[in-house]
């Protein structure tokens, strides 16, 4: 099944489809969690910020404008004015208004990148996936645990030229599965 971009999910959510707003939280509950641990430092704050962001997301609160800018910096924005929120409601917590505004400038920016880091290792791992047995592996040992192909090659008993094989023919089918992932995502 093609992965529907945040947009077409959101949409779905302002019509009411529970689905939409399932696979939304699948994609973006551990960013967000992450984002709001960072920014509280409070585990039950954070998982109170996740529970509220996809509450205004199912009750129409806040309109993303697909025009100004991802989806991803929107819902972290949202997930960042609540923990604002939240913190200001406990009583429990000290609060200051310039750390706190401090921190999120410097964090908002460096998880708006986390973000598309973590969609884009996805759509990677989608790619590889797509690859046969062979190729996965070899990518594997040269991408991720750094072996050099000739170790590769005495590794797994096969000739030097196999190997070189299977890489370029992994790269090549890789390059094409994100060039059309990405002509289906509308991104270009």
């Amino acid at each position: 099944m093609e992965k529907l971009n945040d947009a077409v999910l959101y949409d779905r959510v302002k019509h009411g489809d529970q689905s939409a707003l399932e696979l939304l939280y699948d994609r973006y509950e551990k960013i967000l969690y992450s984002f709001a641990f960072k920014l509280t430092s409070n585990i039950d704050v954070a998982e109170e910020v996740v529970q509220e962001v996809f509450i205004k997301l199912w009750k129409g609160r806040g309109i993303y404008d697909e025009t100004k800018g991802k989806f991803s910096s929107w819902i972290l924005t949202i997930a960042r004015n609540t923990a604002i929120d939240l913190i200001r409601k406990r009583k429990d917590q000290p609060f200051q208004d310039a750390e706190v505004l401090n921190l999120l400038a410097d964090e908002n920016t460096h998880v708006e990148g986390e973000v598309e880091w973590q969609e884009e290792r996805e759509r990677i791992k989608r790619a590889v996936s797509q690859l046969s047995t062979e190729q996965q592996e070899v990518i594997d040992y040269v991408y991720f645990k750094g072996f050099t192909q000739q170790k590769i090659a005495e590794s797994r008993q096969i000739p030097l030229g196999t190997v070189k094989g299977r890489i370029r023919l992994a790269l090549k089918n890789l390059r094409q599965y994100l060039v059309a992932d990405h002509g289906r995502r509308g991104d270009a």
